[in-house]
């Protein structure tokens, strides 16, 4: 999957609120890819970087896979095609989510 372009539509945008979990704010773009079924039944979910304002849509390149542990879940890391984000640059954006599970980022 790594270096695949695809659609994320956006069902968080940034400087939204968790629908359930009123306290989690989304400093970045956050939605699913449609027509992927990921392991929880639901479509891939996808975090997008590098996209400093709230949208509803977005295509890009897939540059890291969040792999948890404790979570039967991945999540996909979508960027604009010529942007590049290091380990530690993935993890401090994805953090405010992330930092509830155990994971690995794979590039």
């Amino acid at each position: 999957m790594l270096g695949t372009v695809v659609k994320v539509t956006v069902d968080r945008p940034l400087g939204s609120y968790h629908p359930e979990h009123k306290d989690m704010y989304y400093p970045i773009n956050y939605g699913f890819v449609e027509g992927i079924t990921a392991p929880d039944g639901e479509e891939q979910d996808a975090y997008i970087l590098g996209v400093n304002e709230a949208i509803k849509e977005f295509t890009g390149k897939i540059i890291a896979i969040i792999h948890r542990y404790d979570d039967v879940e991945e999540k996909w890391v979508v960027v604009p095609e010529n942007m590049h984000f290091s380990k530690e640059e993935i993890l401090k954006q994805v953090n405010f989510q992330e930092q509830y599970f155990q994971s690995e980022i794979r590039m």
